[in-house]
């Protein structure tokens, strides 16, 4: 029996690699093998999450927990009360049900996942395994987007089923997990180095700028990096732009010569609408993953999302939605900033702040920009790391001290 136990804590690492690469790869199920039958992606990608979340339960149900606190922490706390109001939202959601069932199953079981993954006696083996994960599956996404045709507006990627705007969300998280697994080998340096040439490729305006934003502010608090590197970085980053000057001139002279949804002045149109629909229900909003079948169509253009991740919160969830939202924002800023010194405190404070200023602009149909999967990790990473004395036990500290 014991035996059999090891062998299953041993497996565990394989199957949170296997889960971070299918988080990433999974973006292009649809345009592999689904354009003609969307919904059968989505089905896949629910069987996916489920298959995952059922294999997390059953590796992970004799695995100790060494820290028991760590996995109940404010944020995780204030994410599990999105899920729960979310769910409840189902009740008067003007989505089909079984749409909105399934997105918010497949949603809340990668949360879940993550949690039972990382209950074991090395959250932080299994942490680590889910990034590399994560960013070897992003790479073969990458793969894909350079080798297909390119879109009509030059971006990498296609407007229908593998859109440039999410190929960019997923490449600037990968490429930050790729530079924090570059501390421990760096090996990682080059798929990190790839996935920014992709990221930048896309063209994925929102995703790009918050990048730089939050890539810049890392390097500044990254002590592991002499300043002579930092400047090669600098001076290499400055290279690629050049090398794709014409391209991005070119994209970028029909991007602010037009009025479509896509350019900023038909996104404030956009959130203009969705903020004139979202104040007719403004307490509860329309509920989960609504947007799509309320607001309607700007021409020829079908918006998903409000494309701010405020306004979509206050659209799909109301009053109730925006302060939930800041809570669980507000809650994990608090614990990175309480959290000690290191490189995951770096790599959790620099995906926020990506988070927050892509949230501006864009957002997810109906998760968070700060996957909520990915905070919940890294909640209880640093809780891990960092782990609270408990009230009783700095009593008897200070008892003994005295």
């Amino acid at each position: 029996m014991a035996s059999t136990v090891e062998k299953i804590r041993g497996d565990l690492p394989l199957l949170s690699a296997t889960t971070g690469f299918i988080f990433a790869f999974r973006v292009c199920l649809t345009y592999l093998w689904f354009q003609d039958e969307p919904q059968t992606g989505t089905i896949v990608w629910l069987a996916l999450s489920l298959a995952l979340l059922t294999l997390a339960m059953l590796f992970s149900i004799s695995s100790p927990v060494t820290v028991p606190t760590a996995y109940r922490t404010v944020p995780i706390r204030w994410a599990a009360a999105i899920l729960g109001f979310s769910l409840v939202s189902l009740l008067w959601s003007e989505a089909p049900i079984e749409a909105a069932a399934g997105y918010w199953l497949s949603w809340a079981a990668d949360v879940a996942t993550v949690w039972f993954l990382l209950r074991d006696a090395d959250p932080e083996v299994k942490g680590a395994a889910i990034m590399k994960g994560f960013v070897s599956g992003a790479c073969i996404v990458a793969i894909i987007a350079w080798i297909i045709p390119a879109a009509f507006d030059l971006r990498l990627g296609d407007l229908d089923f593998l859109h440039p705007n999410v190929l960019g969300f997923v490449f600037s998280i990968a490429t930050l997990l790729a530079v924090h697994l570059a501390h421990e080998t760096t090996l990682w340096r080059w798929p990190a180095l790839f996935l920014a040439c992709t990221l930048l490729r896309t063209i994925s305006k929102s995703s790009i700028f918050a990048f730089l934003i939050a890539f810049s502010i890392y390097l500044i608090r990254d002590s592991a990096l002499s300043r002579k590197i930092k400047i090669r970085l600098a001076i290499f980053a400055g290279l690629i732009v050049a090398s794709l000057s014409g391209l991005l001139e070119a994209y970028f002279t029909t991007y602010t010569a037009g009025t479509d949804p896509e350019t900023l002045t038909g996104r404030t149109f956009i959130w203009a609408v969705s903020f004139e629909y979202a104040l007719k229900k403004p307490i509860f909003g329309y509920g989960f993953y609504s947007y799509r079948f309320i607001v309607p169509r700007f021409g020829t253009f079908e918006a998903q999302q409000a494309h701010n991740e405020l306004l979509q919160q206050f659209f799909s969830f109301g009053a109730i939605g925006v302060l939930l939202t800041i809570g669980v924002y507000w809650t994990f800023f608090r614990q990175i900033r309480r959290a000690s010194a290191s490189n995951l405190k770096t790599l959790a404070g620099t995906i926020l702040l990506l988070a927050l200023v892509r949230g501006l602009t864009d957002t997810q149909i109906y998760d968070f920009s700060y996957p909520l999967w990915l905070l919940t990790m890294l909640s209880i990473l640093l809780a891990c790391h960092t782990p609270q004395t408990q009230p009783e036990e700095s009593a008897i500290l200070e008892t003994t001290t005295t």
